[in-house]
């Protein structure tokens, strides 16, 4: 297991990118299931920069564990910010036209169907979201 603590801000979802993606490449991890982890990245880091901390910046934790049989990838987001559940939040209705949605919930709902599995939970003051990924 590998990680790392970076302040939570837009800025430094590249290198937390990097961080994971040397992991993935280090274990073979396809290019396919490489850019899906990347994209969810994007969107899961970037909800923790501009939502999680109310007034004051805060820091965030990314943590990559590879489990074996099957061989996949666990990503594990945890920051100290306000709590909040993305799972809870309904699916858009992908079926209307983007003028016809709801803003907002389509980037997790993206990464809820990339990967293998997403989960959360909130404990000792932090919010956890774990995504797995079979690689």
């Amino acid at each position: 297991m590998k990680e790392m603590t970076i302040e939570a801000k837009v800025e430094n979802i590249p290198a937390v990118t990097e961080f994971v993606d040397e992991q993935l490449e280090a274990h073979g991890c396809s290019m396919k299931a490489q850019m899906q982890i990347d994209i969810a990245i994007d969107e899961l880091f970037g909800n923790i920069a501009n939502y999680a901390y109310e007034t004051d910046d805060g820091a965030a934790t990314v943590r990559v564990e590879l489990k074996e049989d099957p061989l996949s990838v666990v990503i594990t987001f945890i920051d100290n910010g306000v709590p909040y559940d993305p799972l809870k939040k309904e699916d858009p209705d992908v079926t209307l036209s983007a003028e016809e949605r709801e803003i907002g919930g389509l980037g997790i709902y993206m990464v809820k169907k990339s990967m293998d599995g997403v989960d959360y939970e909130y404990r000792d003051g932090q919010n956890i979201l774990k995504i797995t990924k079979n690689i």
